[in-house]
């Protein structure tokens, strides 16, 4: 019988890194601009919003590429292929999560409980994508997006500019990655006609995009902390980031991915907590 461990590992709960850090900046600049003092039910709410609609996103998307994970070589030892976990449970856990990911909603306000059902489907969707785009890493990052301007839209219930901004970032900056994590399965998705970006332009075009793709998230991190008028806790955290986000394209060559998951995994979730951290203390001891 399968534990809420092979659960967890399913959906690669350790991942959350990667988005529950900009949902803090979104929670922490609505606060800071409405001048209140943090709400730790507030709080509790936006982490267990992050942690339900990711768990449902994971769990949807092992459950769609099953057959495709029971064939290549690098994902064969998930949980749904190696059958700890059956796709009707997989499935179950989808739908338990996506239904304590709008029942929290309805706890924060009206707009964010209305807004629930676009959010799923926009992070149950994607898991289709690589079937009929290129462009499928635009669409996770369109996904992990939702953290930042979800979090504040929890706080206010209206929609401002600068976490949009830091949304728009997230978007191209977890797309940017993708693309590297995606060069992995460069033969495996050509065999399988699945679509990415490498697959469409090659491996050396793809990482220029990616490169691209980063200069414009990072570009968005600027502007937001030029509008948001940050002091220089904010400018130090993106240029770290920034110093993060370069390096790992130093890892990653065309005709070398061995270092790809240093690359992915770490260097984004260390760039991702450091930043949220500095924006948080620009906000509380210079604002």
């Amino acid at each position: 019988m399968s534990g809420i461990k092979d659960y967890f590992s399913l959906v690669k709960i350790h991942h959350t890194i990667f988005s529950l850090p900009f949902a803090m900046i979104g929670f922490f600049l609505a606060f800071h601009e409405n001048g209140e003092t943090v709400s730790l039910r507030i709080l509790l709410l936006v982490i267990l919003c992050v942690l339900f609609a990711r768990n449902a996103a994971m769990g949807f998307n092992r459950y769609v590429d099953r057959e495709f994970d029971m064939k290549n070589p690098r994902t064969a030892l998930r949980e749904i292929p190696r059958r700890i976990i059956s796709p009707k449970s997989a499935l179950w856990f989808v739908i338990l999560n996506a239904g304590l990911f709008m029942l929290t909603t309805w706890f924060l306000n009206r707009l964010c409980f209305f807004l629930s059902p676009v959010a799923l489907l926009v992070v149950l969707g994607y898991s289709f994508t690589k079937r009929f785009t290129s462009f499928a890493h635009l669409f996770l990052g369109m996904g992990l997006a939702l953290a930042p301007i979800g979090a504040y839209l929890a706080v206010t219930a209206h929609f401002a500019a600068v976490p949009l901004l830091y949304s728009f970032a997230v978007l191209f900056w977890v797309a940017g990655f993708d693309i590297i994590y995606a060069m992995q399965d460069y033969d495996f998705d050509i065999e399988h006609r699945l679509k990415s970006i490498p697959v469409l332009v090659g491996k050396r075009q793809a990482l220029i995009l990616s490169i691209l793709f980063h200069v414009v998230a990072l570009g968005l991190i600027y502007l937001a902390g030029y509008l948001g008028d940050f002091g220089w806790i904010h400018w130090t955290g993106a240029a770290i980031f920034t110093g993060l986000v370069v390096y790992q394209h130093l890892l990653v060559k065309p005709d070398d991915i061995s270092k790809v998951n240093l690359a992915f995994f770490t260097l984004n979730g260390i760039a991702s907590v450091i930043f949220a951290c500095f924006v948080i203390a620009d906000l509380y001891l210079l604002g």
